[in-house]
């Protein structure tokens, strides 16, 4: 029988450890994020490619290094499993002999935001939430609000009043009750937290609960073994809140672990806009934590994230990795995305465009082989975005 192996939390940044059955946000003792952890040695017995090959094709096929308990209550929606597209064209006119996009647009409510929002929530239900509460410049909004509706509990969702109409409308069908708020998303993230504090709600914010990037490491088991347990050379991942690349580095270790896996890694590359860069700014000048970024601004809004909370953890794993951290301003990153659906076929949301943009930036600075393995990740719909290539 599959089950999870979660053992305990633990702080990313103080190391400290807590019991894992407890409905729990920050570390009490240093108001970082905290992280599961699981007997990997015994998650290593029936997590293994043979087992792998008769599993159902979503993210829960990697239950063991999951945290929800009940896997008969689990609320799934089809999140996970995206395709590795291989997109030789694109290659070719970058002079590339291997390039996929890893394509989280066909997750549940169009974007990544899916994994992380179905590991927390499922499990927030199962420790006894009642409602749930999110600040979002869009996808996030509208994957809590659509796990909140299958499961049951009250969505509250409070966003930047200049978010694109579409987002909106998605959480408002989909049930949740959304707040305009003027300013940016950590404005927003006071109003959840006291919204949390008078009425209960439980606080669903990117790293400021320990779930949400155990769903978005799955995109690092996924990588692995979609290109055979081999991974690639280089990574170029959009960073807002920064969750899905602190995932897959932390995926990458647990692979290792259990043994699916060498000690060779992909450089990690961060990639923001350049008006809202603060992990570009960071890493530059050799911090370890990144200043808020005053006045962000971007037309890409899940990169329009001024300050966040595992800003260390994201700079961890890029300096680990041998990996860096490039800014695109817009008009390249919509150039880029124009570029990239019209030479793979793939309708990406324009950060998806500024990891093409950054990819490219790095061969013209002779960064990358030609013979390197690259993933792009496209984390969302460009249907969401329609307004910007019409």
């Amino acid at each position: 029988m599959i089950q999870s192996t979660l053992t305990h939390l633990e702080c990313g940044m103080c190391g400290a450890t807590y019991d894992a059955h407890q409905l729990i946000n920050l570390c009490p003792a240093c108001a970082r994020p905290l992280l599961a952890r699981y007997d990997l040695n015994r998650a290593a017995q029936t997590l293994t490619p043979t087992a792998l090959g008769e599993r159902v094709a979503s993210m829960w096929r990697y239950a063991e290094v999951l945290p929800v308990q009940d896997l008969g209550a689990l609320v799934d929606l089809g999140e996970g499993w995206t395709p590795l597209l291989r997109v030789p064209r694109l290659a070719a006119a970058l002079g590339m002999d291997q390039v996929y996009v890893k394509d989280e647009s066909l997750n549940p409510t169009g974007s990544f935001k899916a994994r992380g929002m179905a590991a927390a929530i499922n499990r927030a239900r199962e420790l006894g939430a009642t409602a749930l509460a999110v600040p979002s410049a869009g996808n996030a909004a509208g994957a809590m609000s659509a796990y909140a509706a299958a499961i049951g509990l009250p969505a509250h969702v409070f966003m930047p009043n200049d978010v694109p109409a579409c987002f909106r409308a998605e959480c408002a069908a989909l049930g949740a009750e959304v707040t305009l708020v003027n300013g940016l998303i950590n404005d927003c993230g006071v109003k959840v937290r006291e919204g949390a504090a008078i009425h209960g709600w439980f606080d669903v914010s990117t790293l400021k609960e320990p779930y949400r990037v155990e769903g978005k490491k799955t995109m690092g088991y996924e990588l692995a073994e979609q290109l055979n347990w081999r991974l690639p050379d280089l990574i170029l991942y959009p960073t807002g809140g920064g969750t899905g690349l602190i995932g897959m580095w932390k995926a990458f270790d647990e692979l290792e672990q259990m043994g699916l896996i060498g000690s060779e890694r992909p450089r990690m590359i961060s990639v923001q806009a350049a008006g809202c860069a603060p992990i570009v700014r960071a890493f530059e000048a050799g911090d370890e934590h990144a200043q808020l970024w005053e006045g962000a601004y971007t037309l890409a809004d899940g990169l329009r994230v001024p300050v966040a909370v595992g800003d260390f953890l994201i700079l961890r794993a890029v300096r680990a990795s041998g990996g860096t951290a490039l800014a695109i301003d817009d008009a390249t990153m919509l150039a880029a995305t124009r570029k990239l659906g019209a030479l793979s076929g793939i309708f990406a949301a324009p950060e998806g465009g500024a990891c093409l943009a950054a990819l490219e930036h790095l061969i013209d600075q002779g960064a990358v082989g030609r013979d390197e393995t690259v993933v792009i990740f496209n984390t969302g719909s460009g249907a969401k975005y329609a307004h910007l290539f019409a």
